[in-house]
């Protein structure tokens, strides 16, 4: 099929995924597979052909995301029944002081995201915010901003979360450099779109506690909750694990003994499995839960984690099927031909379809799929794949507003109109996108 054709079957494809998601508010999983199968017969590919794609697609994208995302919602989930991310959040606080808390908020956001859902960190640390905010009669703003900042900038940037883990995956980055440049660009972010709009935003809107949140905030624990030293070392295991295999290949020969066993102890499986054995031994059975109790806790955890694996899987069904169909190269060269570097195309893709739909995980794997080609066909290999995914993750990020479920999250809790949920929350999440935007595109620069 002529280039051009290719071309306009792919943009045709694009909008017609919009439209499913947006107006016929079809799945974003239902709608990935259905636009995968007509891009691909539209493209002119056998029809066996286009089903061998969606299950090669499926199956080359779920055989890495389904074991990383799964055994990190279970890690998560053990966190989070055990207070661990209370714990955090109290020790911080109390190290800080009370008039330093927006800087221990931000900082337990940052952590607590890396094995918590964004959504369940934001309900369990809420209450904090509340009991801050009633002692002090600050606005919530003032604690809650860079609360959600440092859980914003994780979610997005750092693995083992969802949204970093499928893009690595689709675009073939090691995840050690997508956690070294997504520590680079999500600690100034989260300064910048935290403490400090937090503290200029607070001036301006006075938040308070709404009515219908008005209940008793304290969490009771049937167990006592695990110590500040125990819960900091099992999330850090698994990233300093993935970040000594990273290393390992840089500064150790190939053949080297310790580079084999660090290699292997760092890939992202291993390191999961290591940390999420420590937890159920650590946060479970040693803190006095039964193994059937630590067994139900770890299958309750795949259930949200199912919806994330499968719209994944389907973003790698549509990558596939553009390659396959020819539609891949031909846009990879009409990119390559517009003079725009892949990190600045892969923000702006990203960002259209983030503004269009709502969804930072849509938006992630559509802008990975369609950016892929383009990297292949340049070659681009090592560090500049990490630079990529966390381009694609804050443009996935920006001017979240009222068709993502997270503005619609903040808007509740902190009982606040639209507008005002605009003027923070939107502005928040678009300073998180464009300061990590900026700081990989000057990376960029040097690699």
């Amino acid at each position: 099929m002529d280039g051009s054709l290719l071309i306009l079957v792919a943009l045709a494809g694009i909008l017609l995924l919009l439209f499913l998601v947006i107006v016929v508010k079809l799945h974003a999983f239902v709608a990935l597979l259905l636009v995968s199968l007509l891009v691909g017969i539209a493209a002119g590919m056998p029809l066996t052909g286009v089903l061998e794609s969606i299950i090669e697609g499926m199956g080359g994208t779920l055989g890495f995301v389904a074991i990383v995302v799964g055994l990190g919602a279970m890690f998560g989930k053990m966190l989070e029944i055990s207070g661990g991310a209370e714990r955090l959040a109290s020790t911080l606080i109390k190290k800080f002081g009370e008039d330093k808390a927006q800087w221990a908020l931000g900082i337990t956001g940052f952590i607590v995201a890396i094995p918590v859902f964004f959504d369940v960190g934001f309900i369990i640390l809420v209450p904090l915010v509340y009991g801050l905010a009633r002692k002090t009669g600050r606005s919530l703003l003032y604690y809650g901003i860079p609360l959600l900042a440092g859980l914003a900038v994780t979610h997005s940037f750092i693995p083992p979360t969802p949204g970093p883990i499928a893009v690595a995956d689709l675009v073939g980055a090691e995840l050690g450099w997508v956690i070294l440049f997504g520590a680079m660009a999500g600690l100034p972010a989260m300064i910048l779109a935290g403490p400090l709009f937090g503290r200029f935003i607070a001036k301006r809107i006075h938040v308070s506690i709404p009515d219908y949140m008005e209940i008793d905030t304290e969490k009771e624990y049937d167990k006592e909750m695990p110590s500040f030293g125990m819960i900091t070392f099992l999330i850090l295991i698994p990233l300093i694990l993935i970040l000594s295999n990273t290393l390992s290949t840089v500064l150790l020969e190939e053949g080297n003994a310790l580079r084999s066993v660090l290699v292997f102890l760092g890939h992202p499986i291993v390191a999961l499995i290591i940390a999420t054995l420590l937890t159920f031994y650590l946060l479970g059975t040693r803190r006095g839960y039964t193994r059937q109790e630590v067994q139900d806790i770890a299958t309750k955890a795949l259930e949200p984690a199912g919806i994330i694996i499968l719209v994944t899987g389907a973003g790698g069904v549509f990558k596939q099927v553009l390659i396959d169909s020819g539609v891949g190269v031909v846009l990879g060269e009409m990119m390559n031909n517009s003079a725009m570097p892949a990190i600045v195309l892969a923000f702006l893709i990203a960002t259209a379809v983030r503004v269009a739909q709502g969804s930072a995980t849509v938006a992630m794997v559509t802008a990975a799929g369609l950016i892929t080609p383009l990297l292949e066909l340049n070659n681009v290999t090592g560090p500049a794949l990490g630079l990529i995914v966390i381009s694609i993750a804050s443009g996935a990020t920006v001017l979240s507003h009222v068709n993502d479920s997270g503005f619609w999250l903040v808007n509740r809790f902190f009982g606040m109109d639209v507008k005002d949920t605009l003027k923070s929350w939107t502005v928040m999440e678009t300073i998180i996108g464009l300061t990590g935007f900026v700081v990989v595109l000057t990376i960029s620069l040097f690699i």
